[in-house]
């Protein structure tokens, strides 16, 4: 069975996560700090 990711976007995970331009913004979800941007290269998830 084959199931496409079409639309979703991995993110990278890393010790310490920082703003990379003045669109991102930190977030904290369930316990980890995430950095959503609307460049989708800046996408970024604490370890």
């Amino acid at each position: 069975m084959y199931i496409s990711n079409l639309g979703m976007t991995n993110m990278k995970r890393r010790a310490s996560v920082r703003k990379i331009c003045k669109n991102c913004r930190m977030i904290r979800r369930r316990g980890r700090l995430i950095v959503s941007c609307s460049n989708l290269r800046h996408k970024q998830r604490q370890k």
